[in-house]
């Protein structure tokens, strides 16, 4: 019994402490930072699939350049020698009255019947009109169309090769219609030249 005025002793009673479970918080600082790991992982794996195909379709554009070019220098390269043939003769081709400043050269091979046209001094025909190129004999003039100079605003060099089976005298460039002409508009003579007789 516990009586007035007397002094029990009390007790002090510890409360347990609550134990941080670190575990649990490693555990899911693990779960996030593998999920966050994972998620950058894709993100780079993606963006380098992406800068892969970025430079195989780079890398096929410039192959396909190579390609071109290696096609173009071989072509340039036969030009060459077809006109550095020594039974090439060489015909200058002045400008008319209609373009004083046009020039353009034949380079005639009799042997192989053909005559490669320098038109690289003939402006640009308008659309729907084409150079047409005339073989003619003089006396009487008589002219026979060997050939049209197409794509002539998307062919660099500017150089045309075409059959001439004739036995010119001279060779014009006319401006006809597109498809060309049965015989020249000499209003629209361009370029004119006569064969060397040497």
């Amino acid at each position: 019994k516990v009586r007035i005025g007397e002094r029990k002793e009390t007790t002090v009673v510890q409360l347990p402490k609550e134990k941080t479970n670190w575990n649990a918080y490693s555990g899911w600082a693990a779960a996030i930072l593998l999920g966050v790991g994972v998620i950058w992982f894709y993100m780079q794996n993606t963006q380098l699939k992406t800068d892969i195909e970025v430079v195989e379709k780079q890398n096929a554009v410039l192959e396909q350049q190579i390609f071109d070019a290696r096609g173009s220098l071989a072509n340039t390269n036969e030009l060459l020698n077809e006109l550095r043939d020594q039974n090439i003769a060489v015909i200058p081709l002045g400008g008319q009255e209609v373009s004083p400043t046009s020039y353009a050269k034949a380079y005639w091979n009799k042997d192989q019947n053909k005559v490669f046209i320098d038109a690289q001094g003939l402006p640009e025909p308008p659309d729907g009109m084409v150079y047409q190129v005339w073989s003619l004999k003089l006396n009487p003039l008589t002219p026979t169309s060997i050939g049209l100079l197409e794509d002539f605003v998307t062919d660099e060099n500017k150089v045309f090769a075409l059959n001439n089976p004739n036995d010119s005298e001279a060779f014009g460039i006319t401006l006809e219609p597109e498809g060309g002409s049965e015989s020249p508009n000499l209003e629209q003579l361009y370029t004119l030249g006569a064969v060397s007789s040497s």
